[in-house]
């Protein structure tokens, strides 16, 4: 049987500004830990610590531009782009640009915050 999400469940987002993260499936939302699926709505001159997750991440830009910064440089990731990053590399995302960024996320496995090894 489908299982209908009537709404997303807000999460608190680490870093600067007032990102909103709104989480449809994943460990808060639906109890799922194989997947996460969040929509997030990220301001101008947001940023978070650089990370090193225990899962692979898939990124689709809907509006503005991401900045994810990896050890091997920066990738600007435009409205109508998309980036997979992985498991065990070390990753920071930011939106610096004037419009900021929305965005759907996917973690597999799902995104936790033990799981996300931030840096301090």
């Amino acid at each position: 049987m489908p299982k209908i999400i009537q709404n997303p469940t807000q999460v608190v987002a680490a870093g600067t500004g007032n990102k909103i993260i709104q989480e449809f499936f994943g460990k808060v939302a639906s109890l799922d830990s194989n997947i996460s699926i969040a929509r997030m709505i990220s301001p101008s001159g947001w940023s978070e610590p650089g990370q090193t997750p225990e899962f692979d991440e898939y990124t689709i830009v809907l509006k503005g531009a991401m900045h994810v910064e990896t050890k091997t440089g920066l990738s600007i990731i435009n409205a109508g782009q998309a980036i997979h990053t992985f498991a065990g590399e070390w990753i920071r995302y930011s939106t610096p640009g004037k419009e900021g960024a929305e965005y759907i996320a996917i973690c597999m496995p799902a995104f936790t915050p033990t799981t996300v090894h931030r840096d301090e």
